[in-house]
């Protein structure tokens, strides 16, 4: 397989930042792209989502951000306001500073279900803002790689949830490797309080203190079918609001309506990894490289072994990720990701794209974590 089949794909990005005034404080405006699809808010009124299209590259998709990026500073520059390019939040006085997204008409139940989240977790966790990374194998690439097996949605659905299961496994890599919000406002911990701190992570929204449920969701990863009973029975017993609400690293996704009955019923259509921080220093806030390694770690992680996922893995799934979102590596964490590195990298010697993406994250591993940060407050 040649590489332009090798790392071909479907790709989108989605990128969540926060509308600030000439202070730095949350914007208090309404958002002001109406019911735009490719701007649009998150949570709260004041937190702006882009949504890229379904792009042949992953430069094609952040030079589409970029656009959409163009278009909304455009815009909110002219209310006085820019876009917060970092993952943790501003100053904040409390929280009527931070209105629930003002969904109406259709899309009521939207803002219901915003609602209910900010009863559930506070309004506060919904500001820390990143970047989801959406991927799908092309048609081309499943028959070059599979036959023609790979037009069956029955293959596919087994195919993603390989992937699925490497993958979360694997996420706290990813963290490892793009942790980029180690300092944060102490208004975000209690009213009146202020002044930038670094604290013990280099990622809050990966830690413990992130996004997660109050429980870990045990699944059962078989297959696609008993992966689905087990989200609806978490669901009818009102654990979970929707499939929405999974709050897991990792995302398998249907096209269309992001529901339980849809994804059931129609089958995956896209894998959709959560875990990556704004980056202050690069363009639009994201590192097109560190994504570009994520496409990489994806491939090879689909040539290695496969295993039954088992609710004791779960659980150390989700402890690796919020140990990796830790300011201070553990070193036996290091040691895991070393070893990782040195395998793809045999894996995929003698590709040239392929080496120099490993070798920027090996260097990335092998420097002093603290050197990759910087105190947004000084900027």
């Amino acid at each position: 397989m040649d590489n332009s089949i090798k790392y071909s794909g479907n790709f989108g990005l989605e990128r969540e930042t926060l509308r600030v005034d000439s202070q730095g404080r949350l914007a208090q405006t309404f958002h002001p792209f109406g019911d735009d699809s490719h701007i649009t808010r998150d949570f709260c009124e004041n937190q702006v989502e882009l949504i890229t299209p379904v792009c042949s590259s992953i430069d094609e998709a952040a030079a589409s951000l970029a656009e959409l990026d163009r278009r909304t500073n455009e815009v909110i520059s002219r209310q006085g306001e820019r876009l917060w390019l970092y993952s943790n939040p501003p100053g904040i006085r409390d929280e009527d500073e931070i209105p629930i997204a003002q969904f109406t008409g259709m899309l009521a139940s939207k803002k219901n279900y915003r609602i209910a989240l900010q009863y559930r977790y506070g309004k506060r966790l919904m500001l820390l803002s990143g970047v989801h990374f959406n991927f799908s194998f092309t048609d081309r690439w499943l028959q070059e790689k599979y036959g023609s097996e790979a037009a069956e949605q029955e293959f596919r659905n087994r195919l993603y949830m390989r992937l699925y299961r490497q993958l979360m496994r694997h996420s706290w890599l990813l963290v490892l490797l793009t942790a980029a919000s180690a300092y944060y406002d102490l208004s975000f911990d209690e009213d009146g309080a202020e002044g930038a701190v670094r604290g013990r992570y280099a990622s809050l929204r990966n830690s413990e203190r992130g996004y997660w449920n109050h429980f870990v969701p045990v699944l059962d990863h078989t297959d696609l079918e008993s992966f689905c009973l087990g989200i609806m029975e978490y669901i009818n017993k009102s654990i979970l609001f929707s499939v929405s609400e999974l709050y897991m690293p990792v995302r398998l996704k249907p096209k269309g309506l992001n529901s339980i009955e849809n994804l059931a019923e129609n089958g995956v259509d896209h894998i959709e990894l959560r875990m990556f921080d704004l980056v202050p220093d690069a363009p639009q806030g994201i590192n097109v490289r560190d994504l570009k390694f994520a496409h990489l770690l994806m491939l090879w992680l689909l040539e290695q072994p496969d295993a039954p996922f088992t609710e004791e893995e779960q659980y150390e799934a989700v402890r690796k990720h919020q140990t990796a979102a830790l300011y201070d590596t553990p070193p036996e964490l290091k040691e895991q990701a070393d070893a990782i590195l040195a395998k793809m990298s045999e894996h995929f010697s003698g590709d040239a794209y392929a080496s120099e993406l490993i070798a920027y994250e090996q260097e990335k591993l092998a420097a002093d974590r603290g050197s990759r940060f910087i105190n947004y407050y000084e900027l």
